[in-house]
C-alpha cells in the first residue's frame, strides 16, 4: 500500500505599509507564499504549485502577485524605514 497526496504550505514574506486599492487605507499589507506540496507516507518531497498574494489587513482583499514583485517588496522591506514612514500604492497588472 503507497500513502501519497498533497500538503499546503503558507510563508509570510513581509508585511508592507501601503495604501490599498480597494478600500482606500494605509494599512498593512502581507506578502505572502502558499506552496503545494507532493508527499509520499505523509513526507514533503517536492513543490507541485507555487503562488504569491499580497492581502490587506484593513479589509481582507486578496490578490494574486507575481514572483518577481514579491521578492522586490521582500527585498524593500528588510530595508524599510520605521513603520509609518513609508507609504505607496501597489498596482499591479497580469497574471
Amino acid at each position: 500500500m503507497i500513502i501519497f497526496g498533497t500538503s499546503g504550505y503558507l510563508y509570510q514574506l513581509a508585511i508592507l505599509m501601503l495604501t490599498c486599492p480597494r478600500c482606500g487605507n494605509p494599512a498593512a499589507q502581507t506578502v505572502r507564499k502558499y506552496v503545494t506540496k507532493f508527499t509520499l507516507f505523509f513526507v514533503p518531497l517536492f513543490p507541485i504549485t507555487t503562488r504569491w498574494t499580497i492581502q490587506c489587513t484593513f479589509c481582507g482583499r486578496e490578490q494574486e502577485v507575481s514572483k518577481e514583485w514579491a521578492e522586490q517588496s521582500q527585498a524593500q522591506a528588510a530595508g524599510a524605514p520605521a513603520y509609518g514612514q513609508a507609504q505607496q500604492t501597489y498596482q499591479h497588472s497580469g497574471a
